[in-house]
């Protein structure tokens, strides 16, 4: 699992937003970033990021751009998923970059089981990105194997935190620590 959060815990404000996350970064802090989600082999999500993500990733140009399309993608729901068009409306086609984000993987059953699904396959490790609810979700099942905390030098005094709710302590230990001139800090644990 990858996420920012704030030094008081949150990973998005009260009302779900994260511009805080752009204005405490660096290009150091971005490279590094950049540099981590190209070492994933598949990107996970909850639907809800999906469906707010996919739209945008295809045709943006910055330096996520390209792992963020390049990398195949699971979603998982509780919901449904219809599905989504991101066929040009000029032309009608498909671009290679939305290709991967129309051909993402759904998982609509129980979490854990598609969770030990997708471990179980060859390949690149899994990163785990996305809202708080799929956080939560994701670490109540308890097969998170690394969680990389990008701890943003802000307080939000309120929002959406990921570690609320848990049924015992999750004992981590720390494997890495990084720092960015901006003040941002790396925790990097395994369990």
């Amino acid at each position: 699992m990858k996420m920012s959060i704030s030094v008081d815990g949150f990973v998005g404000d009260a009302n779900g937003g994260n511009d805080w996350i752009f204005k405490t970064g660096d290009e150091e802090s971005l490279a590094w970033s950049v540099g981590s989600a190209r070492q994933a082999g598949l990107i996970i999500m909850g639907r809800k990021s999906f469906e707010g993500m996919a739209p945008y990733w295809p045709t943006a140009t910055g330096p996520f751009a390209a792992p963020m399309n390049e990398i195949p993608k699971a979603l998982f729901t509780k919901k449904g998923f219809k599905g989504i068009d991101l066929r040009d409306t000029t032309t009608g086609e498909l671009s290679p970059a939305a290709a991967s984000w129309v051909g993402a993987r759904v998982f609509d059953g129980d979490l854990a089981e598609g969770i030990r699904k997708l471990k179980a396959e060859p390949g690149k490790p899994i990163i785990a990105i996305g809202g708080s609810g799929f956080m939560q979700s994701l670490i109540a099942t308890g097969l998170i194997d690394e969680y990389v905390l990008a701890i943003h030098p802000v307080a939000l005094g309120s929002g959406l935190p990921i570690f609320t709710g848990l049924a015992i302590p999750l004992f981590l230990k720390l494997v890495d620590v990084k720092t960015f001139p901006r003040g941002i800090v790396v925790h990097h644990y395994s369990i």
